[in-house]
């Protein structure tokens, strides 16, 4: 049975770590720390023995038995003060050059490392005076909010890089003690104490966590110091997949960066059906972006974030649609192509109950159908009789809800750097967080003329076809998607498709605008778009047949947009 007699303190961030402490110490466990930590504990009346103090403890005993074997003990006894003596060694274990050597002392790593199921291990740590250490509450200096600031200089980050902090946790993590790096760890580790638990799995499972975070905090240094020559990532499995894109493909799992996003995917909570796979949380990813660059650019341009309604197949949007209303919003989801959304998984920024299920299961079913088969709907929160209407046989409808949805704006956008994996390594950049702008725009070129509705639509046509795979045009009508031509090679293809999935599912493009997501090479694509009725056009400036395109599209009547490619190419998943 683990026992726990000694705990050692040194934490950056103090707040609550008195009440830890205190804990401990009506438990009869002895305290460790030193500097700040310790006259912290100090100043609440704790008893606590600074690290120093092992030290000189530890030299004392040594010392006194080097004395011993020479037979000089007696006669040095009688010269030297002890109290004076024992002072003097402590002083050898105090912080020196400005605190970067607090805790790098053998004392210390030795009562971490020692192996306590070994006899001898406990001999040599009784015969140096130096007690095992069974806990240890540590947290780093934050230098990931250092690295982070643009302004921060080399030498700002290096004054930031704690050195005694990691090698202390990979001491601990090695030596399988109980190992608290994480505040919210704190008090689940003392009441485990408290109530006998099993003390060895928990202990596997913190000293897991400390490598992890060591591994980051010095990721963070590398990256900082080196200006991002050297970089990479460390996650947090929380799901595993029963397989990847393919059955064959296993092992298959999902990480987070425990980076505190209201709307990473850890932030999910799984209500009614199987837990979702690589491609589930594929597509839960690119809902997520359409739906923030919705939500950014109505709160942009219009000031206000509408109810919003997507369906995603194979990572594009195959029913998007906007309203004040959440079931006017449903509606125009599947209205936009009644044949693709079969299977598709749904996303809201609104609840869902049993009026709003029965439209997503029955409203404009195809010929011959009797209920709508989805593959999952994702939204702020269900009432308990959605779960019961949408649920389908073995767990294959998945219901998820975030009640971070509710509230998309602006300054929901994912922010954090994108990473692709390519053979021998990865690709980053940053993430797709330009936002179209209507008003205030000395970039924005506008041939012809607008009104309210048009704008919103060409709003909502750039934010999917910029989160849909390049290249890209796509079709939005009364606040609508009505065709979505992704993932071609050439342009006119991509309007054809776009024109072709409209007319498809009924729609008259007539009076619909397009978006794509780069220049037109030519005046092809257009023709293609004014032959099918399309009221307006926004696409990127680039290309040699910029003025011939205009030129066109006034010939034409089509209202054409345009912004420098440089700054508004929406191409998006282009790998």
């Amino acid at each position: 049975m683990r026992q726990v007699k000694t705990a050692m303190f040194s934490v950056y961030d103090k707040r609550g770590i008195v009440a830890c402490a205190q804990q401990l110490h009506e438990m009869g466990i002895q305290l460790v720390s030193s500097g700040g930590t310790a006259q912290e504990l100090r100043d609440h009346n704790l008893p606590v023995i600074d690290v120093s103090q092992l030290v000189g403890h530890s030299m004392h005993k040594q010392l006194t038995e080097i004395f011993r074997r020479f037979d000089i003990l007696e006669d040095i006894m009688l010269r030297v003060d002890p109290v004076l003596f024992q002072e003097t060694l402590e002083c050898l274990g105090k912080p020196i050059l400005d605190h970067r050597v607090v805790t790098l002392v053998p004392q210390v790593h030795a009562g971490l490392l020692a192996q306590l199921e070994l006899p001898k291990h406990l001999t040599e740590l009784e015969e140096l005076g130096v007690p095992p250490i069974d806990i240890l509450f540590l947290d780093t200096y934050p230098l990931k909010r250092t690295a982070a600031d643009p302004s921060a200089a080399f030498a700002d980050i290096v004054k930031m890089t704690d050195i005694g902090g990691p090698a202390m946790l990979r001491s601990a993590a090695k030596g399988n003690r109980l190992v608290v790096c994480d505040p919210a760890d704190r008090q689940p580790t003392i009441n485990a104490i408290r109530n006998g638990e099993d003390l060895d799995a928990l202990a596997k499972a913190l000293g897991d966590k400390a490598e992890a975070v060591v591994a980051d905090y010095c990721l963070t240094s590398a990256r900082g110091r080196s200006g991002g020559l050297y970089d990479g990532v460390i996650g947090r499995r929380y799901l595993t997949s029963k397989y990847g894109e393919n059955p064959w493909q296993i092992p298959s799992g999902v990480y987070t960066l425990d980076s505190g996003d209201p709307l990473g995917g850890d932030r999910f909570e799984l209500v009614e059906g199987t837990m979702p796979g690589y491609v589930g949380n594929a597509d839960r990813e690119r809902l997520l972006q359409t739906i923030t660059h919705i939500a950014a650019g109505f709160d942009v341009n219009h000031f206000s974030v509408p109810r919003i309604a997507i369906a995603v197949k194979h990572g594009n949007a195959c029913g998007a649609g906007v309203d004040e209303e959440p079931m006017s919003a449903l509606q125009k989801m599947i209205e936009g192509d009644t044949l693709s959304i079969f299977g598709a998984v749904v996303m809201t920024n609104f609840a869902v109950d049993e009026e709003l299920s029965n439209s997503l299961l029955h409203y404009a079913l195809r010929t011959g159908e009797e209920r709508r088969m989805l593959a999952g709907v994702i939204a702020p929160a269900f009432t308990s009789g959605a779960i019961e209407m949408l649920a389908r046989k073995k767990g294959k409808c998945q219901l998820m809800v975030n009640p971070a949805l509710a509230k998309l704006d602006r300054s929901s956008l994912d922010t954090a750097p994108r990473i692709s994996y390519i053979r021998g390594g990865f690709q980053m950049q940053p993430n797709y967080t330009f936002v179209f702008k209507l008003h205030d725009n000395p970039k924005l070129q506008v041939t012809g003329s607008t009104d309210t509705i048009q704008n919103q639509d060409i709003t909502l046509a750039w934010a999917i076809g910029s989160t849909s795979t390049s290249n890209t045009v796509t079709l939005v009508q009364n606040r609508k998607l009505i065709g979505n031509g992704v993932g071609q090679q050439d342009r006119v293809f991509a309007c054809q498709i776009a024109v072709m999935r409209a007319q498809r599912s009924g729609h008259n493009p007539a009076g619909a605008v397009a978006y794509s997501d780069s220049f037109f090479p030519q005046i092809d694509g257009p023709a293609v778009l004014a032959e099918a009725g399309v009221a307006a056009i926004f696409a990127s400036s680039g290309s040699i047949k910029d003025e011939a395109v205009r030129a066109f599209c006034v010939e034409r009547g089509v209202t054409l947009y345009m912004m420098p490619d440089p700054d508004c190419r929406g191409f998006f998943a282009h790998c």
